[in-house]
């Protein structure tokens, strides 16, 4: 039983992803169907969250769209996810940043982690 179940994750996760941890500016490629025609749409913002391991992680990002906050979650090994591109590595304290909900503007910028040579 557990055999299928491993055979079938190694299958799966066999995608390649970057290094990706809350606090990261990301853009996701999605693949969208729209009537009979395939169009890849990017979703740009903060990971927020990052729950689940293996073929069950999801990631949840967020971006302000015309004064509003969006949310929204990602099947990271989805066949609908094309690809994940990390724009900038956040410099976060806390593994889930709920608390950029409640900030408005320049309030939710995320220091930017400076990486070792």
């Amino acid at each position: 039983m557990n055999s299928t179940i491993e055979n079938l994750t190694k299958k799966y996760t066999q995608k390649e992803l970057p290094q990706m941890n809350p606090g990261d500016t990301v853009k996701v490629f999605v693949r969208i169907v729209e009537g009979g025609k395939e169009r890849t749409q990017a979703f740009e913002g903060i990971i927020i969250k990052r729950r689940g391991s293996g073929v069950n992680s999801t990631i949840t990002v967020r971006k302000i769209f015309q004064g509003v906050g969006v949310e929204r979650v990602f099947a990271i090994y989805s066949p609908r996810i094309e690809k994940i591109n990390v724009l900038r590595r956040g410099d976060v304290r806390r593994a889930k940043l709920y608390y950029l909900r409640d900030r408005i503007g320049k309030a939710t910028r995320i220091k930017e982690k400076i990486e070792k040579r």
